[in-house]
Parts: structure tokens; sequence; C-alpha cells
């Protein structure tokens, strides 16, 4: 390889995996599955939300949004995936790096602040249920979704520019799946020390903030269904958090791990693995979790399957 600046590199190498050949064919077929079901899950989420006007609440509403996120953000990354796994030359060029790079980091982010607004619904919803419809009315969901989306957009832009205007010095060999930022600042060969000082406020305004607005809102929720009488009432209220708490589970426990684990533990292995589970296997889990731990998710998915076999039948 050549010696020279970002200008002289041309092309990455991702070579995530490769350690293990064998594997490869197993990979592609596994995370190809994935995909179809995150594509299939997803998707279908999205369309019942719509079209069954019960769901048409805050909750579905920011479900809804949860579920086009993760499409997005599974489609930035799985698609060159699978070509990696069956190609030799495992490339992929600078523009195409940074587009990677600024897409998943941006639907990555919005997803933390997401999940936390999600919990601020849930909150509402059963510590002030007279007053949900007034508190959570369509412009301020609007607003709080549209603002995720934009607070994870522009931690993705500055973070990805800082990024790729740095020199590389002709190393061009990314030890991971994809252009993660962790696995490309390694490869520069220049003061790094205002990325890792931005992305730990980053981390902490992205991931520990809305963590802890999570953490505030779930004791607020279980104080208040403690207090709720009867069995029943507390089972329901509880239904309706658990899958929440689920995704926020799987999601923030991985991204934990890879952005705020000491440097001593970073392990190549690991991070492979530890992002190909948030970056496929939880949003593939995603509408499977909320699919069975939501009974109106059920009813409508049976009512849209009834209403579509009495339209083939007659």
């Amino acid at each position: 390889m050549e010696t020279g600046n970002y200008s002289g590199v041309t092309e990455f190498f991702l070579v995530g995996l490769s350690q293990y050949p064998e594997l490869q064919l197993f990979l592609f077929v596994l995370c190809l599955t994935m995909y179809l079901i995150i594509l299939l899950g997803n998707s279908l989420l999205i369309i019942i939300s719509i079209l069954d006007s019960r769901l048409h609440t805050p909750m579905y509403f920011f479900l809804g949004n949860l579920s086009f996120l993760d499409i997005c953000y599974t489609s930035s990354s799985i698609p060159q995936m699978l070509v990696m796994f069956m190609s030799e030359r495992k490339s992929i060029s600078f523009i195409g790096c940074a587009l990677q790079m600024v897409a998943s980091l941006s639907l990555g982010s919005t997803e933390c602040v997401l999940l936390a607004v999600m919990a601020y619904d849930r909150y509402v919803a059963i510590c002030n249920p007279l007053r949900y419809p007034i508190i959570m009315n369509r412009v301020l969901c609007v607003q709080m979704a549209a603002w995720s989306w934009i607070i994870g957009c522009l931690n993705s832009l500055v973070q990805t520019v800082l990024t790729m205007v740095l020199p590389f010095c002709g190393n061009n060999i990314i030890d991971h799946l994809t252009c993660e930022i962790l696995a490309l600042l390694k490869l520069i060969c220049s003061d790094i020390s205002m990325n890792v000082f931005i992305m730990a406020v980053a981390s902490i305004v992205l991931l520990v903030i809305p963590l802890l607005l999570i953490f505030v809102s779930y004791m607020f929720i279980l104080s208040s269904i403690l207090r709720i009488n009867s069995a029943e009432g507390r089972k329901k209220a509880f239904s309706t958090c658990s899958a929440h708490l689920t995704v926020v589970i799987l999601f923030y426990g991985s991204a934990l791990f890879m952005y705020m684990k000491p440097k001593s533990k970073d392990t190549k292995t690991s991070d492979e693995i530890i992002g190909l589970s948030y970056g496929v296997v939880t949003p593939m889990l995603n509408p499977i979790i909320y699919s069975l731990r939501n009974k109106e998710v059920k009813e409508a998915v049976k009512k849209v399957f009834s209403r579509h076999l009495h339209l083939l039948k007659t």
C-alpha cells in the first residue's frame, strides 16, 4: 500500500471475520435470512399501524418510526455485508464508506433518542392517563419524532466529517464488517483526541442521558403500576411497557458495550460479534418482540389477514 494522506486512499478493505473463511457461506445465509425477516416484520408493523384505526395512537406512531428506522439502518449495511461475505476482494470505495458510516451512525443515534421518547410516552400513558390525549397530541408527537431524527443526523454528520478529513496514511484495511467509526479511527495516523472527545460527549448525550431518562421514567411507571389495586390492571399496564423495555435492554446493552467499554478490554472478534448483534439481531427481534408481547398488534395482524383471506375467497 502506498503512503500518503486520505486523498490517496480511494477504497477500503473490510476484512471483519475473514479469519474464518469456513464461516463465510454460513454468515451469508444467516444474515440474508435475518435481513429478510427484518424487512418483512418491520414493514408489516408499519402497514398494520396505518391500516388499523385502533393503532392510530402515539405509541404506534413512534413504533412505526422505529420500524422504518430499523429498515433503513439495516439496509445501509447488510447488503454490502452480504457482498463482502461472498467476495474475495472485500473492498468499498472511500465515498461509499463515508456514506455507510454517516447513515448507520445517524440512524443508530436516532434510535437512542427515539427509545427515550417512547419511554416518556409510556410514562404519560400510565402515570397521567386522563391527560394523556392532551399531553401527547399529534403536534408534540411529530415534533418529538422529528427532533429525534435531526439530533441523530447532526451527530452523524459532525463525527463523520471530522473522521474522514483526517489522514489515513495509506492504511485502508478496516478490521470490521462495516465502515464503523471506531474501526476507522484506528487507521488514522494523526492526533484523534478531538474525535475521541466528541465521541465521548456524544456517547453521554445519546447513550447515557437517554438511558437515565428511560430509567427514571420506568421508576415512576413501576410506582404507578404497584398502586393499581386489581391484578388484571397491573398486568395490562405492565404488558404495554414490557416490549419496549425488552428492546431497550437489547439495544442499549450492545451499544454501551461497544462505545463505553474500557480500551483495555478491546477485542477485535467481540467488536465484530457485538456489531453484528446491534446491527442485525436487534432490528430483527424488534417486530417479533412487539408482536408477541402486544395484544393489540396480534389482533390487528389477525384482522388484516382475515380480511385478505375473505377477499381471496370471494
